[in-house]
């Protein structure tokens, strides 16, 4: 399948500051932001590089629903309490919602589920990819992983390094014990609003983002940040996968919506100008492959391993590495499916190697 060809040379760098930011964000200690009558805007901290997870509270008419739950830490846990104490207007809480399955925002689902007593709504893909993770923390660096990693190239002290490091994660061992089902299509009605649930892919496998038409509002998650690119990976769990392909279509998607929506996002600030933020993704990451297609020309072949390296250029930690990798997998996964690379798997090394497709005669009259 051929898909989603660049037709200009797109910056490599992800530009945000013809972005519309129209308010100041909360301070991460309980405090809030009225985005609008009965949507509230929190901050929770994290103790990492992105130091805080933005997350919202939905006013029904006999109580609220928490969108996103931060990770699971002492500090969190006893934020919720004050926040709902102090603005919530003695309503209780009715329900959470996750928008997709990272520990930052599912970590403390099952702690607010016992602690409020109610139900959590998630998407299917979501809610059983975090079932996966979360069952095969106690077999990490098994002979398929560590096969998965081999194929790449990858060192293997480093490789040894990042699984010592999820080993170590103490927020990976979770899992909430029943769930809703959120489904595309599906409408929410929370108080005077009407939520449509709108799915997308390739940061998780099935990211639910809530948008309201009649306000022009869309709840994004991780699915369109203002700052960054989320991170589009592939692991051992689907080797072969098309995260890219699926994230880039996520967003085409996410551009059919109101030009003039609000976007509230997962991390950053609150953010407007939806269709030019969507479309500076799509550019960083066309461009991204533009890279990778130039350096196959360049070498006579390469791996994995060799390709991250020429996209990410600082020094990474074990856990960057890891992040870093799977992206760059990610890229040249897509780069196999549109054939403009091939995969050479069959090696004595058992690491897989890439050379750029020949370009033929009629190819040459083609362009």
């Amino acid at each position: 399948m051929k898909s989603m060809n660049s037709p200009e040379r797109p910056q490599s760098q992800i530009r945000h500051d013809s972005l519309e930011y129209p308010m100041a964000p909360p301070m991460a200690d309980g405090s809030v932001v009225e985005i609008v009558d009965g949507l509230l805007w929190l901050r929770m901290p994290m103790p990492m590089a992105l130091n805080h997870i933005n997350l919202y509270l939905l006013e029904d008419d006999d109580g609220w629903f928490i969108l996103d739950t931060g990770l699971n830490t002492k500090e969190t846990r006893e934020l919720w309490p004050i926040v709902v104490e102090r603005h919530c207007n003695n309503k209780p809480i009715k329900g959470v919602i996750c928008t997709h399955f990272h520990y930052d925002h599912s970590g403390l689902s099952s702690w607010l589920m016992e602690t409020f007593n109610v139900p959590l709504y998630m998407t299917h893909g979501e809610f059983f990819t975090l079932k996966a993770f979360s069952g095969g923390a106690e077999t990490l660096g098994n002979e398929h992983q560590l096969n998965f990693y081999h194929r790449t190239g990858a060192p293997h002290d480093l490789v040894d390094k990042m699984i010592e490091i999820c080993r170590k994660d103490p927020f990976i061992k979770h899992c909430p014990p029943s769930f809703t089902r959120l489904r595309e299509g599906d409408v929410l009605t929370i108080g005077k609003r009407r939520w449509h649930i709108v799915i997308g892919e390739g940061h998780s496998p099935e990211h639910a983002c809530l948008y309201c038409d009649e306000d022009q509002i869309l709840l994004a998650g991780d699915q369109l940040l203002p700052h960054i690119s989320p991170n589009i990976l592939v692991t051992e769990m689907e080797p072969q996968g098309q995260p890219l392909i699926n994230w880039l279509r996520s967003l085409d998607k996410l551009q059919s919506l109101n030009p003039n929506t609000l976007v509230l996002p997962a991390h950053g600030l609150v953010f407007k100008q939806l269709h030019l933020r969507a479309q500076q993704l799509i550019d960083h990451h066309l461009a991204q492959l533009d890279i990778l297609r130039e350096f196959a020309v360049k070498e006579t072949e390469f791996n994995a391993f060799q390709a991250m390296k020429c996209l990410f250029k600082r020094s990474l930690s074990p856990v960057e590495s890891m992040m870093a990798l799977g992206e760059t997998l990610a890229h040249l996964n897509w780069l196999e499916n549109n054939d403009d690379l091939v995969c050479q798997r069959e090696n004595e090394s058992g690491i897989n190697t890439y050379v750029s497709t020949p370009i033929t005669k009629e190819d040459r009259i083609k362009l």
